[in-house]
């Protein structure tokens, strides 16, 4: 007899580390989908209306409360576990920040800095009068309960996925994580609006979603790190029909070459475009896609910062 698959609704229910020891919330069986309802990464620290205040007396052990565990029947170390995104989408509005101490630019950008997005209209974030962002809901983070035994960070990803940040993990996509653990435990959280390949303040647009993923068990299918298929035309997407201004760095290590790259890039939005450095940097977090161009040609690599023109209406 065929199994049918259901659908289960998580409740609100978060953990801010990965151990393999925490409880599961909710158990299910290959095929089975679940309906989410994912916090913001600050966890309601920030809210619709907050000035910088909020970001000042933010406390940072609440960061990253996400979803789970959630365990699936007859998983083991050695399957690989598909997560397919059927939905998301934003609770109507996000939140970007300057951290200091925070990001790529961590040197250069010394204040705190807060911007509150509407995101209500559903498709674009009106960043200014002249500069509208398309939406694009993902989730920074979503893995697996890793087999080191202990309480992990959530910040930084690994094998078993995590905070890895992908921004084409939107609607339509297939995650691939290795399971390292019985019922593999998977969470995820860390909701974004809207980001650019790098997410180089540190913030994208954060923002709660609303979500719905399908479990697909694949037994002794073994892979050494998550993997994923984007959707159809993701990497094409309306974001990219007026081709691009790209800024470069060039130099012997890849970090200072996206610093020179994502700094050049914050002068051509200021002198060309009215922005403050702070908008500037905010934007490129959120838009900017940073490629690395070049590395065979040693001592010197080539990275790219690549702003999409189309978001520019004047």
């Amino acid at each position: 007899m065929i199994r049918q698959s259901e659908t289960h609704y998580f409740p609100d229910v978060i953990h801010h580390v990965w151990d393999h020891k925490l409880k599961p919330v909710l158990s299910i069986q290959s095929g089975d989908t679940v309906i989410y309802e994912f916090r913001d990464v600050g966890d309601g620290q920030i809210e619709p209306g907050a000035g910088v205040e909020a970001l000042k007396n933010f406390d940072f052990s609440r960061l990253y409360p996400l979803s789970g565990p959630v365990y699936i029947e007859g998983a083991e170390p050695g399957d690989t576990l598909e997560v397919e995104i059927l939905d998301l989408h934003t609770k109507g509005w996000g939140w970007s920040a300057i951290i200091p101490g925070k990001g790529l630019l961590k040197d250069e950008f010394k204040e705190h800095y807060l911007r509150i997005f509407d995101l209500s209209d559903g498709s674009h974030i009106k960043f200014s009068e002249h500069i509208h962002v398309p939406l694009n809901p993902f989730l920074g983070t979503m893995g697996v309960a890793p087999s080191e035994t202990g309480e992990h960070s959530v910040i930084p990803p690994g094998k078993h996925g995590g905070n890895m940040d992908i921004r084409h993990l939107t609607k339509g996509a297939r995650l691939f994580l290795p399971v390292h653990v019985k019922g593999a435990l998977f969470s995820a959280g860390d909701g974004h609006a809207a980001q650019g390949d790098g997410e180089v303040c540190i913030t994208a647009v954060e923002a709660p979603l609303y979500g719905a993923l399908r479990f697909t068990l694949h037994k002794h299918k073994r892979i050494p790190a998550p993997q994923f298929v984007t959707p159809p035309g993701s990497l094409t997407s309306s974001t990219e029909t007026e081709g691009f201004y790209c800024t470069t760095g060039i130099g012997p290590e890849l970090t200072k070459c996206a610093q020179e790259a994502i700094l050049a890039m914050i002068d051509y939005l200021q002198e060309e475009h009215g922005l403050s450095r702070n908008d500037a940097y905010i934007l490129c977090s959120i838009t900017v896609d940073l490629k690395i161009s070049e590395i065979v040609d040693e001592p010197n690599y080539i990275v790219s910062a690549y702003l999409p023109l189309s978001i520019i209406k004047c």
